[in-house]
């Protein structure tokens, strides 16, 4: 709090430390004992500036009133002043009760009791009739300081004491550091709120912004689902389905041809196998072109769907979900996804498995997915083909562990080979969320 030296000099009223000049050091402790409770009470109303406007007003007002014994307070705003801040009057009796005729809703307007002068003074700093004071004016019973703020007026300060209390040059410098203060006090309060609505605002767009990133997110995994359904259901048609027909054609031209009985009805078993096989690439194909659960999004519901519809029936697979499910990066959930197909496609045509357990654990720091199954693969020799594949890739055999590896090393994950506890192989890839990777 800045104070003009002038306002100092009138507050202590000492101009010697000589011996002789005792009752004035009497007298200035005194005024010093008061200044000091004055400057105590105007401390404790500035702070209210991260409060709003009106309650900083209102304890300005308070103790300007408290210090001066005051049966009447008022603090104006001119019209145009300070546009920002709302409450532009307040007027306090000697009880400490607040009235204004606008700005504060739980304040009554004054009633005739209101002095003519402190109405009189309200309206003419209201309309900005502030030129015959623009300088303070301290008489026995009345004080007015002008607000100012960068050089001009832009509102009054004013009070009127009964008959026992005659002001002196200590309440007109003590008004003078409230009316200062008040005036920079108010314009900070005012852009104090300003930057809060701002923020509240800030807050919800972003909120906004997070919301439509979602159902981007969704829409854009629901784009990645349906390609790889169409991809995978052309690969079936062109490539898998012919050549399980060609080869039911090739057992039927045996079969046909051979003498063996016996020979013959084991061609036949193929042939109706062969035929069962088509049947059920087409189901898988169809169910692949017409999904009829695309509103699943979450990683947890895409990979139920891998479980239970593109599987072969001699394969039992099931889902267990640890830990509470959250929204990963459409990124990620694709890798995970892609990883958990690969293993499931390993297990069914390389494991000899008959069962498998899909886990997703998911931890405050990362995402955990494992693939276990009670086939005769051997962890081991998988680790060493994954070393020699990425070593060097010769024959282009063995590329989907290089491939899931990958995957996971994309987004600063694991990728490990164990034993299942059912007796198989387990698959187990760890990505660290966001926050972790970053740290």
């Amino acid at each position: 709090m800045s104070v003009r030296r002038s306002d100092l000099e009138r507050l202590t009223g000492v101009r010697s430390g000589k011996g002789t000049f005792y009752s004035e050091f009497r007298g200035a402790a005194q005024r010093l004992e008061r200044v000091v409770l004055a400057l105590e009470t105007i401390s404790h109303a500035l702070v209210q500036t991260v409060e709003g406007p009106e309650k900083l007003v209102r304890a300005v007002a308070e103790a300007a009133r408290s210090h001066l014994s005051a049966e009447w307070v008022l603090i104006a705003l001119a019209d145009g002043a300070l546009p920002e801040t709302t409450l532009r009057h307040v007027i306090v009796d000697s009880e400490g009760r607040v009235f204004a005729y606008e700005g504060l809703p739980d304040a009554p307007p004054p009633g005739p009791e209101l002095p003519d002068a402190v109405l009189n003074r309200l309206n003419d700093v209201l309309r900005g009739q502030l030129n015959e004071f623009r300088l303070p004016v301290m008489e026995g019973h009345h004080a007015h300081v002008p607000i100012e703020l960068d050089g001009g007026v832009v509102g009054a300060f004013a009070a009127w004491t009964p008959t026992y209390r005659t002001l002196d040059p200590t309440d007109k410098a003590v008004m003078r550091i409230l009316a200062s203060q008040t005036a920079v006090a108010l314009q900070n309060s005012a852009l104090f709120q300003k930057s809060q609505d701002l923020l509240h605002q800030a807050e919800q767009r972003n909120a906004e912004l997070l919301a439509t990133q979602r159902e981007l997110g969704a829409a854009q995994r629901h784009h990645v689902l349906d390609s790889e359904r169409h991809r995978i259901a052309r690969e079936l048609h062109d490539s898998v389905t012919q050549c399980v027909l060609s080869a039911g054609m090739q057992i039927e031209v045996c079969r046909t041809e051979s003498r063996d009985a016996q020979l013959v009805q084991r061609l036949g078993l193929a042939k109706d196998l062969t035929r069962s096989a088509v049947e059920q690439l087409r189901s898988a194909i169809y169910a692949l072109n017409h999904p009829t659960d695309s509103d699943r999004s979450s990683l947890p519901e895409l990979l139920e769907q891998l479980c239970t519809v593109h599987m072969p029936d001699d394969l039992r697979v099931s889902l267990r979900v640890d830990g509470q499910a959250v929204e990963l990066p459409n990124e990620q959930e694709h890798a995970m996804l892609r990883i958990a197909g690969e293993a499931l496609f390993n297990t069914a045509m390389h494991g000899n498995a008959t069962r498998a357990i899909i886990r997703l654990a998911y931890r405050p720091d990362a995402v955990s997915l494992s693939i276990a199954d009670d086939g005769n693969g051997d962890p081991e020799k998988l680790r060493l083909v994954l070393r020699m594949a990425e070593a060097a890739d010769v024959d282009g055999h063995h590329r989907g562990l290089v491939n899931m590896r990958a995957r996971a090393r994309e987004h600063s994950g694991t990728f490990e080979v164990r034993r299942s506890r059912m007796g198989g192989v387990r698959i187990v890839a760890t990505i660290p969320t966001k926050e972790a990777a970053a740290q």
